[in-house]
């Protein structure tokens, strides 16, 4: 009998919204390239590569307090 458990699995990720297939595919690449910079023989923590992504994506502030509508 063959072996169907991926089938299983891309059944599970094509049932998840597209918002939530995004999420989980953002979240996998500070991983993924701590990986690959082991790889190459220059091993960095994924911790560091999170924080360093971060700060990189927060909001710029703004000078002007936000209105409220």
């Amino acid at each position: 009998m063959p072996d169907t458990r991926w089938m299983e699995a891309v059944d599970r990720w094509r049932s998840l919204s597209r918002e939530e297939r995004r999420r989980r595919h953002l979240e996998a690449i500070p991983r993924h390239v701590a990986n690959s910079m082991a790889m190459e023989g220059e091993p960095v923590s994924e911790a560091w590569i999170r924080e360093r992504l971060a700060r990189r994506i927060q909001p710029p502030a703004t000078s002007k307090p936000r209105s409220a509508s």
